[in-house]
């Protein structure tokens, strides 16, 4: 666990800069297996209604910045439902 806050630290002050791989950990971590894991992409599915999914995709061996962000936002989310 300690690994995977260390990562997610990384990632929330970089996010233009983040391995495909690393986000996998992170996601994996927080929301589960993958329910789909294409060529490129990996969708997870997050606990709450209205759009219950995360999509990250491979380019170059690179997260994409908006994504990163997405799941950022969504680990924030999942963090404040557990507070609260």
């Amino acid at each position: 666990m300690a690994q995977i806050k260390k990562l997610l630290t990384q990632i929330r002050n970089n996010p233009q800069d983040v391995r495909f791989a690393d986000l996998i950990k992170v996601c994996d971590y927080y929301f589960g297996e993958p329910r789909q894991k294409g060529t490129s992409h990996h969708v997870y599915r997050t606990p709450w209604q209205g759009d219950p999914r995360v999509n990250i995709q491979n380019k170059k061996g690179k997260a994409k910045t908006y994504q990163v962000k997405q799941v950022i936002a969504a680990i924030e989310k999942l963090e404040m439902k557990q507070d609260g």
